[in-house]
Protein backbone atom coordinates (compact mmCIF):
# COMPACT_ATOMS: atom_id res chain seq x y z
CA UNK A 1 0.00 0.00 0.00
CA UNK A 2 2.85 2.59 0.73
CA UNK A 3 4.34 1.95 -2.71
CA UNK A 4 0.99 3.16 -4.49
CA UNK A 5 0.79 6.06 -2.06
CA UNK A 6 4.02 6.95 -2.83
CA UNK A 7 3.87 5.80 -6.78
CA UNK A 8 0.63 8.28 -6.42
CA UNK A 9 2.28 11.12 -5.12
CA UNK A 10 5.53 10.91 -7.30
CA UNK A 11 2.64 11.08 -10.49
CA UNK A 12 1.09 14.25 -9.62
CA UNK A 13 4.43 15.83 -8.38
CA UNK A 14 5.62 15.09 -11.57
CA UNK A 15 3.00 16.03 -13.83
CA UNK A 16 3.06 19.57 -11.82
CA UNK A 17 6.89 19.99 -12.49
CA UNK A 18 6.27 19.45 -16.06
CA UNK A 19 3.23 22.12 -15.92
CA UNK A 20 5.49 24.13 -14.14
CA UNK A 21 7.93 23.68 -17.05
CA UNK A 22 6.09 24.93 -19.66
CA UNK A 23 7.61 28.60 -19.88
CA UNK A 24 10.87 27.34 -19.93
CA UNK A 25 13.39 27.76 -22.86
CA UNK A 26 13.71 23.76 -22.69
CA UNK A 27 10.12 23.09 -22.50
CA UNK A 28 10.26 20.49 -24.84
CA UNK A 29 13.01 18.89 -22.83
CA UNK A 30 11.98 19.40 -19.36
CA UNK A 31 8.36 18.70 -19.84
CA UNK A 32 8.67 15.31 -21.37
CA UNK A 33 11.29 14.49 -18.54
CA UNK A 34 8.55 14.50 -15.71
CA UNK A 35 5.35 13.43 -18.21
CA UNK A 36 7.54 10.32 -18.94
CA UNK A 37 8.32 9.95 -14.96
CA UNK A 38 4.84 11.07 -14.14
CA UNK A 39 3.45 7.99 -16.25
CA UNK A 40 6.12 5.48 -14.94
CA UNK A 41 5.03 6.24 -11.42
CA UNK A 42 1.35 6.86 -12.14
CA UNK A 43 0.93 3.27 -13.54
CA UNK A 44 3.52 1.65 -11.36
CA UNK A 45 0.51 2.91 -8.98
CA UNK A 46 -1.87 0.53 -10.46
CA UNK A 47 0.58 -2.19 -10.71
CA UNK A 48 1.33 -1.78 -14.24
CA UNK A 49 5.34 -2.12 -14.52
CA UNK A 50 7.81 -1.02 -17.47
CA UNK A 51 11.27 -2.37 -16.44
CA UNK A 52 12.92 -1.52 -19.65
CA UNK A 53 11.39 1.80 -20.04
CA UNK A 54 12.41 2.50 -16.63
CA UNK A 55 15.94 1.45 -17.35
CA UNK A 56 16.43 3.43 -20.38
CA UNK A 57 14.72 6.67 -18.52
CA UNK A 58 17.36 6.23 -15.82
CA UNK A 59 20.29 5.68 -18.38
CA UNK A 60 19.02 9.28 -19.74
CA UNK A 61 18.35 10.61 -16.97
CA UNK A 62 21.96 9.57 -15.15
CA UNK A 63 23.61 10.61 -17.68
CA UNK A 64 22.22 14.01 -18.46
CA UNK A 65 22.64 14.71 -14.64
CA UNK A 66 26.74 14.06 -15.17
CA UNK A 67 26.98 16.30 -17.76
CA UNK A 68 24.81 19.20 -15.70
CA UNK A 69 27.22 18.28 -12.38
CA UNK A 70 30.58 18.99 -14.98
CA UNK A 71 29.19 22.18 -16.76
CA UNK A 72 30.45 25.92 -16.12
CA UNK A 73 28.24 26.91 -13.56
CA UNK A 74 27.16 23.26 -13.13
CA UNK A 75 27.27 21.71 -9.53
CA UNK A 76 30.34 21.07 -9.50
CA UNK A 77 31.16 25.01 -10.02
CA UNK A 78 28.18 25.53 -7.10
CA UNK A 79 29.96 23.60 -4.53
CA UNK A 80 33.77 24.58 -5.38
CA UNK A 81 33.35 27.82 -6.73
CA UNK A 82 30.79 29.14 -5.09
CA UNK A 83 30.57 27.39 -1.65
CA UNK A 84 27.15 26.10 -1.94
CA UNK A 85 24.89 28.62 -1.27
CA UNK A 86 21.37 28.46 -0.97
CA UNK A 87 19.30 27.35 -4.06
CA UNK A 88 16.26 27.34 -2.68
CA UNK A 89 15.47 31.09 -1.62
CA UNK A 90 13.24 31.94 -4.27
CA UNK A 91 11.77 30.53 -7.41
CA UNK A 92 13.97 32.80 -9.79
CA UNK A 93 16.67 31.32 -11.05
CA UNK A 94 19.26 34.78 -10.55
CA UNK A 95 22.42 32.92 -10.18
CA UNK A 96 24.53 31.00 -12.92
CA UNK A 97 25.00 28.10 -11.06
CA UNK A 98 20.77 27.72 -9.35
CA UNK A 99 18.96 25.66 -12.54
CA UNK A 100 21.73 23.53 -13.28
CA UNK A 101 22.31 22.57 -9.71
CA UNK A 102 18.30 22.20 -9.17
CA UNK A 103 17.80 20.37 -12.39
CA UNK A 104 20.50 17.77 -11.73
CA UNK A 105 18.67 16.86 -8.35
CA UNK A 106 15.71 16.73 -9.79
CA UNK A 107 16.81 13.98 -12.00
CA UNK A 108 18.16 12.24 -9.61
CA UNK A 109 15.03 12.53 -7.42
CA UNK A 110 13.51 11.23 -11.02
CA UNK A 111 15.60 8.28 -11.35
CA UNK A 112 15.27 7.44 -7.52
CA UNK A 113 11.88 6.99 -8.15
CA UNK A 114 11.70 5.31 -11.67
CA UNK A 115 14.86 2.71 -9.90
CA UNK A 116 12.20 2.25 -7.13
CA UNK A 117 9.56 0.60 -9.44
CA UNK A 118 12.35 -1.16 -11.67
CA UNK A 119 13.66 -3.14 -8.49
CA UNK A 120 9.67 -4.06 -7.78
CA UNK A 121 8.80 -5.00 -11.22
CA UNK A 122 12.19 -7.69 -11.62
CA UNK A 123 12.62 -8.32 -7.89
Amino acid sequence: MALVILNGFFCVAFLLFAYVNLNDPDAWLWVTIYLVASAGCGLAAFKMYFPTVYLVAIIFYLIYAIQLFFSKDGVRDWIIKYKRPSIVESMQATKPYIEKTREFFGLLIISAALGMNYFVAVG
